[in-house]
């Protein structure tokens, strides 16, 4: 639960940091951005309803491991941003593209023993690349930090709403 927190508030990050400078980015595409973060953790359904009975019941091959790849999050993605008014539709699947991918940059850096990462360019490649092996996905450590680092972001933030640079104020002589 640690690592899908850590995800979250990652996202939380980055989508408020880059709002700082578009304006059209505001508090709901920073919600978008976060719930993009959890989008590849899809996979995790498997817990719930596992692979084999959506075999049975369809009839198709199916694997859930496939969201956790940038060809199920490239998915996910198009149909999360189908499913929104046109108006807002590249919005949304920008935000959700960013949480999706800041969740694959974090995971590329948990601890493997075989030294290796998922495929996480799946369907364009099999490479795995080589993880820096920074941490296990039970640490609570990272959530820490993520927490941390989003408190500051919150409080930055609270800050520059609060305070509006007004440009046409005349400065103080």
């Amino acid at each position: 639960m640690a690592e899908l927190l850590t995800h979250v508030l990652a996202a939380y990050v980055l989508a408020t940091a880059l709002s700082w400078r578009y304006e059209w980015l505001t508090a709901p595409y920073v919600t978008v951005a976060m719930a993009g973060a959890i989008t590849p953790d899809l996979s995790r359904f498997d817990l719930l309803v596992p692979a084999e009975t959506i075999e049975a019941t369809f009839g198709v091959p199916f694997d859930w491991g496939a969201f956790h790849t940038l060809g199920g999050t490239t998915l996910v993605v198009a149909i999360g941003s189908l499913l929104t008014p046109a108006r807002y539709r590249w919005k949304v699947a920008a935000m959700l593209a960013l949480g999706a991918l800041s969740h694959h940059a974090l995971d590329l850096l948990l601890i493997n023993p075989s030294g290796y990462s998922y495929s996480v360019f799946w369907p364009l490649m099999q490479y795995q690349p080589p993880t820096p092996n920074i941490y296990l996905s039970s640490d609570r450590w990272p959530a820490l930090i993520s927490g941390l680092v989003a408190a500051i972001v919150w409080a930055v933030d609270r800050r520059l709403v609060e305070e509006p640079v007004d440009e046409q104020s005349p400065t103080p002589k």
